[in-house]
């Protein structure tokens, strides 16, 4: 399609309709419903090789590096930066948008390969699909990493949940 215009040309074309694309992902992402980003649908579900979350600290050193990418503020201006509550109400919300940044990020890395669809096998579509790729698969890998460690609070905070409902039928119990 664009193989017949200048590489400044292709390149600019082609950046202005990756960030169509974006934006046009991102509406997208805060329209669907909540039931899109269901945590334990396939698409968001911890792989073996992942190891809970592991892969992403031990060989990623996602600790690192995560804390200085900024942050985009959900749905319902939902942040993500840190836990403010724990609450199993609360803890649900931020997996389920954990799940709807993951998803947008991902979207978005389609557009590399539409941009081989438009452009061929051509520089432009090399260096923007390098560009798009590098600039949201980091994203989404936080999304899962943080994901599996909100997973493993929840879990705990059910377990303590448990025990205090014990202790509460018990010391109950033992006052009647």
């Amino acid at each position: 399609m664009l193989k017949g215009q200048s590489t400044l040309d292709a390149f600019l074309i082609n950046f202005i309709f990756g960030v169509i694309w974006h934006y046009a992902i991102l509406f997208i992402c805060i329209s669907l419903d909540d039931s899109v980003f269901y945590p334990d649908r396939r698409m968001y579900r911890c792989h073996k090789w992942e190891h809970g979350g592991k892969f992403y600290s031990d060989v990623l050193k996602i600790n690192r590096w995560k804390d200085t990418l900024p942050q985009h503020i959900g749905k319902d201006g939902f942040s993500k930066e840190h836990i403010e509550d724990v609450s199993i109400e609360y803890i649900d919300r931020f997996i389920l948008e954990t799940c709807r940044g993951e998803w947008n990020h991902k979207m978005n890395c389609v557009f590399a390969v539409v941009l081989f669809g438009i452009n061929g096998v051509t520089v432009v579509s090399v260096v923007l699909s390098v560009m798009t790729v590098a600039g949201n698969m980091p994203f989404a890998v936080i999304q899962r990493y943080n994901r599996f460690r909100l997973q493993k609070l929840r879990k705990t905070v059910l377990r303590k949940m448990e025990r205090e409902n014990k202790m509460l039928v018990c010391n109950e119990s033992v006052t009647e």
